[in-house]
């Protein structure tokens, strides 16, 4: 039994989201590829593979077992390279992913100064605003803003930030300064949080949550209709102090409430690789770790 190769097929199952897939991208049958996950599970005693006529889905047990199998054969193929002196740099693609707003002001300065570091890597930015599920969809590494569930992933902290309610100066001038969280009710609200008309924002008062349900006279399904709305002297929304931090030091936008903004939250740097992760992603976290980390408005 070559367990090495049945790593290879069963990652390139995952991969593929299916044994056809799996069989297409190593050049072999789709039997053989069926047989070597069998060997697999009946070698370890356990299914690692849950089949049906329509999808594949990986069990617990088994997404554990593929971050590891990644986790080898990369360390394979570097000790290879690295004996013929093929291997002196980073090389091969790396997938990252990260919220759209800040993919885009913090990820791609980081993407771009990495690539020009290390011209034999490829990458691909998966910049949205939903929690992507790394192993389905193929991603080496994650900006993940927000406490972390349990999991089997990486997780290196590089900053907070804070839940902002703001306004335009000529806003505040005109309609008054909220004092507290109920003085919302009588100012214009933009939520950019979801597209119902009642948005609540949780806050807290002397270590207690609280939180507030208020009417929107504006909602929309992007932080950046919402940042120019308020801008441009409509209402008060909530952000997350990132998205706003250029206009607050331009003083476009002014901060109210502070005292009543709920913990902030961290900022990670998350991968399924493990301690041993590959020098491709190695290189790129601690680059983006040590660029995040220095940012002032992520710190």
């Amino acid at each position: 039994m070559d367990r090495f190769h049945l790593m290879n097929v069963l990652v390139a199952v995952v991969d593929a989201h299916g044994f056809a897939g799996a069989a297409r991208k190593l050049a072999i049958s789709p039997p053989a590829v069926t047989r070597a996950v069998n060997e697999l599970e009946a070698h370890l005693g356990l299914r690692l593979l849950t089949r049906t006529t329509r999808t594949v889905r990986v069990t617990d047990a088994g997404e554990r077992y593929v971050q590891d199998c990644r986790r080898i054969l990369a360390e394979m193929a570097e000790a290879d390279e690295s004996v013929t002196g093929q291997h002196s740099a980073p090389r091969g693609r790396l997938t990252i992913t990260a919220p759209v707003l800040f993919g885009g002001k913090f990820v791609t300065p980081i993407v771009s100064e990495y690539l020009q570091r290390y011209p034999e890597v490829t990458a691909s930015c998966l910049f949205l605003d939903r929690v992507v599920n790394m192993v389905d969809e193929g991603a080496d590494v994650a900006i993940r803003i927000g406490e972390l569930p349990d999991s089997t992933m990486q997780a290196i902290r590089v900053g907070q930030v804070r839940r902002v309610v703001c306004a335009s100066p000529a806003y505040l001038k005109a309609q008054g300064i909220p004092l507290t969280p109920d003085d919302l009710h009588q100012h214009a609200i933009v939520s950019a949080s979801s597209v119902t008309p009642n948005p609540e924002w949780r806050m807290q008062q002397d270590g207690t949550p609280l939180s507030i349900r208020l009417q929107a006279r504006m909602t929309t399904t992007t932080n950046d209709s919402a940042i120019a709305a308020v801008v441009g002297g409509f209402g008060l929304t909530r952000l997350l102090s990132y998205q706003v931090a250029e206009h607050l030091r331009a003083r476009k936008l002014k901060t109210v409430l502070t005292d009543f903004e709920p913990e902030p939250l961290p900022v990670h740097v998350v991968h399924r690789e493990g301690r041993q992760a590959s020098r491709r992603v190695r290189a790129f976290i601690d680059l983006a770790i040590e660029r995040l980390r220095n940012d002032p408005s992520l710190n």
